[in-house]
This record gives C-alpha cells, sequence and structure tokens, in this order.
C-alpha cells in the first residue's frame, strides 16, 4: 500500500489516480466530437419541422346550397381568416383569377385558436369562374399566409385552365414593401399614398418590355378594386429588376388594407397596409361642435343687448310718469275757489316748490279769534 492510499484513508477520500482525470477529458471530448455534427444536422430539420398551413375537407365534393367542413392546422395562433370557394384554380398554380374568380359573397371569416388550428363549416356556392375549384383560406392581416384544397361544385362548369405562355413569365423574387411617409395633410384626412417594391425575375425566354401590372387595394373582406399600372423597363431573360408601383388611397381611409399585384391573370405578391386614423379631423370636428354653440350664444347675447331699453332712459321714463300722477291727484283734490300758494320764504333757490297738501287751505285753517257756535269766548 502506497502512501497516497494511506492518507486518503486517514483524510476518509478514496484514493484518486493521476491518470483518472487526463483520461475523463479525453472521454468527454471524444463525445463531444460525436455528438456535435449529429446536433448541428438536427439544428435545420428542426427549424424546416415548422408546421405549414394545411386544410382538410369533410368531402371533396358537393352541390350548391351543401355544406362542408374545413379544417385547419398550421396557422398562426388568433389569426384571422377568410374562407372562399374559388374557380380556375389548382393548389399547384393557386388562384389564377385572383379573389374575382371565387365566390365571395358565401365566404366565412374564422379566427385560429391558441393552437393555431380551426373547424368552420362553409356553403357550397358556385364561383364566377368554371372548375377546377379549391377551397381557398387567406389570412385576413398580417403576414400573408394561405392555403388550397381541391374541392368539386357538382354540377358546375369545368374548362381547361389557361395555358403558361412559353414566352416572358415574371415571379416575385423577393418579399414586397411599402415605402415612403405620411405628411401633415394625411393626420387631417389627405389620401395616404404609398410606393409598392418588389424585385421581379424573368422564368421565361423572351424579354419582357414595358409590363403592365394591375393593382388592386382591397379593405376588409371586400373583393380588391383592380388598377392597371405600366412600369416602364425591359426585363431580359433570366435577370430581376427592381419594380415600383405608386398606390393610393381614397381621403381618409383608415384601417387595415391589402395590396395586391397581378401580372396576367397571376396574383404576384399581397402585401398588408395598416394606415392609421386621421384624427386631425376628429379634433376639428370636436373644434366646430365648441365654437359654433358659442358664436351662436354670444351673436344671440349681442342682439338681446340691442333690443333691451338703456337703464337710465327706463328710470327717467318711470320718474315722469310718477310726477304726471301725483300732479293729476293734486288738481283733482284742489277745492274750488282756492288759490294756489305762492313759493315759501324758505323754499330752495332752484325754484323747486313742495306741493300744497290737499285737505288743508290757508281759510279753512282754524283761528283763535274765531266765534263758536255755542257762545262768545
Amino acid at each position: 500500500m502506497t502512501r497516497r492510499t494511506e492518507s486518503a484513508r486517514r483524510h476518509g477520500g478514496p484514493a484518486t489516480p493521476r491518470t483518472a482525470r487526463p483520461r475523463a477529458a479525453a472521454l468527454a471530448a471524444a463525445l463531444l466530437a460525436v455528438l456535435l455534427p449529429a446536433l448541428l444536422a438536427a439544428a435545420p430539420h428542426a427549424a424546416a419541422a415548422d408546421p405549414k398551413p394545411a386544410l382538410t375537407l369533410s368531402q371533396k365534393q358537393a352541390g350548391k346550397g351543401g355544406e362542408v367542413t374545413v379544417r385547419g392546422t398550421g396557422w398562426r395562433p388568433d389569426t384571422l381568416l377568410m374562407m372562399l370557394i374559388c374557380g380556375q384554380s389548382t393548389p399547384a398554380r393557386g388562384v389564377i383569377g385572383g379573389t374575382n374568380s371565387c365566390a365571395n359573397g358565401d365566404g366565412r371569416a374564422v379566427t385560429t385558436d391558441k393552437k393555431g388550428g380551426f373547424t368552420k363549416k362553409l356553403p357550397v356556392a358556385e364561383p364566377p369562374a368554371p372548375c377546377p375549384c379549391v377551397v381557398h383560406v387567406a389570412t385576413v392581416t398580417g403576414e400573408q399566409a394561405l392555403a388550397d384544397a381541391p374541392f368539386v361544385v357538382a354540377g358546375h362548369p369545368v374548362a381547361a385552365l389557361p395555358k403558361e405562355s412559353g414566352e416572358g413569365r415574371l415571379a416575385v423574387l423577393a418579399a414586397t414593401r411599402l415605402e415612403g411617409d405620411s405628411g401633415l395633410l394625411t393626420w387631417f384626412g389627405a389620401p395616404p399614398a404609398r410606393r409598392l417594391v418588389f424585385t421581379v425575375g424573368n422564368l421565361g425566354s423572351a424579354p419582357v418590355k414595358d409590363p403592365v401590372f394591375r393593382l388592386g387595394v382591397s379593405h376588409g373582406v371586400y373583393a380588391p378594386q383592380w388598377e392597371d399600372r405600366q412600369w416602364r423597363g425591359t426585363v431580359e431573360p433570366g435577370r430581376k429588376a427592381l419594380v415600383e408601383l405608386p398606390v393610393e388611397l381614397s381621403a381618409g381611409a383608415h384601417g387595415d388594407y391589402q395590396i395586391s399585384v397581378k401580372y396576367g391573370t397571376k396574383v404576384l405578391a399581397e402585401q398588408p397596409w395598416g394606415v392609421g386614423r386621421p384624427w386631425g379631423v376628429t379634433l376639428f370636428w370636436i373644434l366646430l361642435c365648441l365654437v359654433v354653440p358659442a358664436a351662436v350664444f354670444r351673436i344671440g347675447m349681442a342682439v338681446v343687448d340691442k333690443v333691451r331699453p338703456r337703464s337710465g332712459q327706463g328710470a327717467g321714463r318711470r320718474g315722469r310718469r310718477t310726477s304726471t300722477r301725483a300732479g293729476v291727484r293734486a288738481r283733482l283734490s284742489k277745492p274750488r275757489g282756492a288759490r294756489t300758494p305762492g313759493p315759501a320764504p324758505d323754499a330752495p333757490p332752484d325754484g323747486t316748490t313742495t306741493a300744497a297738501l290737499p285737505w288743508f287751505t290757508p281759510e279753512s285753517a282754524p283761528s283763535e279769534h274765531r266765534p263758536t257756535t255755542k257762545g262768545h269766548s
């Protein structure tokens, strides 16, 4: 037994050889070298395993007036979706005619749950375009996401899809974005304006010169209103180009809008646009509701002040009426043959006189020397 073992036993611990630590370090390094590539390889698979929006239908075919139950998985939680039955569409090519080829009047809105799923019944309606048809589900606001499931509308006409031309074909290569700012006038109701910027590439075999895009603006669940926008330039085969299209809304517009761009019959991209409320207009109406009643009140008070009599004129009139009434009463109470006494010696110098008592005259005043009927004094 060595001295190291004896000392370990004395201190109550096991003996540790000198070669144990290097062996443990080498074993850990070997395990790390084996597991690290596996972890790095599993990371992309974990990222790619994120669920994508998917649809499941209770039945693949139904006639007009029926119902089909749509179940969705893989959507964003608490997201508003719109469900439509669209014609001239396939899951591979998408909705070729845009929402104009869908039965928009019979669509249904649904909100996903906390797990990104939903279940909703959709009435079967005939779309304006012939089949092949799909059940089309897309997000209304926020980041664009959509999914299509093939569906057959019994009794609806069927037509072949338009052929893809072998000439120049444009496709969006990068995410679209809106550029520009709103000025002070927009805060007071001026039309909001932006530039829709996106990158397109020519996937065909022929150049595309001065392409005409169709720009659609939709608000809420309504179908977009399309307008033609021509872009000046040429996109050679296999090349890409940056396209900017002006977008302008109506005056006083606010809320959630959806901007769509279409080339030919194919929708290239969709971009949400949240427009703030023009609070300047609201402030203007509030001030108008306060200023107009105040102005009417001031005008009314000015008219009343013009019409009403002055305080001095009213007092003079009342004084004249009082003096006239007193004079009439004095004349009526004055006896016949009585003379009007002259001014008293102590009358004020300004010529004003004090009216005499109507029931007392100098002739009828009592005297000390006037005899009485009973005798003389």
